[in-house]
């Protein structure tokens, strides 16, 4: 499909994958983002630099990171989304999950008032709000840096703005920027950029 713009660490992470489906994830994703800044850049996809170095490890599985801008990206369910911004962004995309057992994630990952929150609702709506309020959270903890070594049952740091995005009834979305301005967002679908 895209693989040819790919470097060799990405196409080391590609074959790594065991699940067919997260390996069309992740090259869509790549794609996409190789492809964004390609045309930002005036370059050919394949020859946008970009650098996942893990800054604990040194290997290439940390934030995806390019000179001039900030990236994040993020795949779940049927959902690819990558965030371009010129400031520290995080987006985070996930599936709800109705087997999930929301009261069990809630107490380590909300909290106290989330989880009070959270018990006003039931079934598939309670799972809905449990993503809702974790794609928050795993989005400003992408723009932070901290991922998921971050306080999950914080609440937003000031200068950050977390903006909720209308991705239909199956998946929740949430982007974060650190600003003291509400982003200006503007979503595309990627499939023309992919043509």
């Amino acid at each position: 499909m895209f693989v040819e713009d790919l470097d060799g660490a990405e196409r080391g992470r590609l074959a790594g994958y065991v699940r067919e489906v997260d390996r069309a994830r992740f090259l869509l994703g790549v794609t996409i983002t190789r492809r964004v800044l390609g045309r930002r850049f005036s370059l050919p996809a394949a020859k946008v630099g970009l650098d996942r170095t893990c800054a604990e490890c040194g290997k290439p599985h940390g934030k995806v990171r390019a000179d001039g801008v900030e990236l994040s990206v993020t795949h779940s369910g049927d959902l690819v989304g990558v965030a371009i911004a010129d400031v520290p962004v995080g987006i985070d995309v996930e599936a709800v999950d109705p087997e999930l057992d929301v009261d069990a994630a809630a107490r380590v990952a909300l909290s106290p008032n989330e989880v009070r929150d959270l018990s006003g609702y039931d079934g598939i709506a309670k799972a809905q709000a449990f993503t809702t309020y974790w794609t928050r959270k795993e989005a400003v903890l992408k723009a932070t840096g901290e991922g998921l070594r971050g306080d999950l049952q914080a609440g937003v740091p000031a200068g950050i703005q977390v903006q909720e995005l209308e991705v239909g009834a199956d998946h929740r979305a949430a982007l974060a920027i650190l600003s003291a301005e509400p982003p200006f967002i503007r979503v595309k679908d990627a499939s023309q950029l992919l043509n």
